[in-house]
């Protein structure tokens, strides 16, 4: 085996997830996703196998046990359905997370979901989730972070909710802040020059214009979105210009979206990583994807707690 500790993979996309988790010493036994195209850029770097499909058309019993099972779940279903409704179609995926957590029972889960969650239903939705998990034999500890505030040179709010096997008499702080900011200078200004191939140049809509979309070299970046639309626009990009409430135009020059690749270094995936797929295929995968380095950090607290329970 080549990692110290096993990873289950579920709805990982790319794997920014498991990227991280595998720079940290993980091995990441099995994946799956649903996206044919993010299941390919998979598989490129990473060794495990990857089930492309419909969760719920997979076996469980197929899927090996691990230390740690990782994903996240989308949150659509829960801020309509009330406080309880937590069987609403929309959050199939949620379900069998926990279902697959209940069977496998690992070490330790982690999961990632918009800070919207802990807001949902007047904060019953989160409360009813740590139930769920809590029911299957786990203390449960949901985490808001700014990845700004771990080496990614991006604003993204997340929240890392991550549970640990209650027989395991651990608990779960999350990591201190880095000292130091990472911006987009650091990580765009050795890039080559962007193929114009590999920059979305859809039109931009009034959504798009009803804020600013541009930062400087010396900020980080606004978050990456899985819509390539809605990319925030490249720092060498001149300034936009307020012009009425929500309406905002483009300053005099040469404006321009990120790249799918500039987009990806943001991320903090490597410049060399390759992404199946087309052009909106690209972009979609890396922002839904979580970054690399904040995962990395979330890896290493595993690691340790891991490490502290032998």
């Amino acid at each position: 085996m080549d990692g110290k500790y096993t990873v289950v993979s579920l709805f990982s996309g790319a794997g920014g997830l498991d990227m991280g988790f595998e720079n940290k010493g993980f091995q990441t036994i099995w994946a799956n996703d649903i996206d044919k195209d993010a299941c390919d850029t998979h598989k490129i770097w990473c060794k495990c196998p990857v089930v492309q499909g419909d969760i719920g058309k997979v076996d469980f019993s197929t899927i090996p046990v691990s230390d740690v099972i990782t994903g996240g779940f989308p949150c659509q279903g829960f801020s309509l359905a009330g406080p309880r409704k937590l069987d609403d179609s929309r959050n199939i995926l949620y379900r069998y997370f926990v279902k697959l957590v209940e069977l496998k029972k690992p070490r330790v889960f982690v999961a990632e979901n918009v800070k919207g969650i802990l807001t949902l239903g007047n904060g019953e939705i989160i409360k009813a989730i740590i139930n769920d998990f809590s029911d299957k034999g786990y203390n449960v500890y949901p985490n808001l972070v700014n990845a700004a505030d771990y080496s990614v040179p991006q604003d993204r709010y997340r929240v890392i909710i991550v549970g640990i096997r209650k027989d395991l008499k651990a608990s779960y702080t999350f990591p201190q802040k880095h000292k130091n900011r990472v911006v987009l200078k650091n990580v765009l200004k050795n890039l080559p020059k962007a193929s114009v191939d590999d920059i979305c140049d859809a039109p931009y809509s009034s959504r798009y214009m009803s804020r600013n979309r541009r930062r400087d070299w010396n900020s980080v970046s606004f978050t990456i979105p899985a819509m390539a639309k809605q990319v925030a626009l490249h720092p060498s990009s001149p300034d936009m210009i307020k012009i009425g409430a929500d309406n905002w135009k483009f300053g005099i020059g040469n404006t321009r979206r990120l790249s799918y690749k500039e987009a990806a270094v943001i991320q903090t995936f490597p410049e060399n990583m390759v992404f199946c797929g087309d052009l909106i295929s690209k972009y979609k995968q890396i922002g839904n994807a979580v970054p690399v380095k904040l995962a990395e950090v979330v890896a290493e607290s595993i690691s340790d707690i891991l490490e502290g329970v032998k």
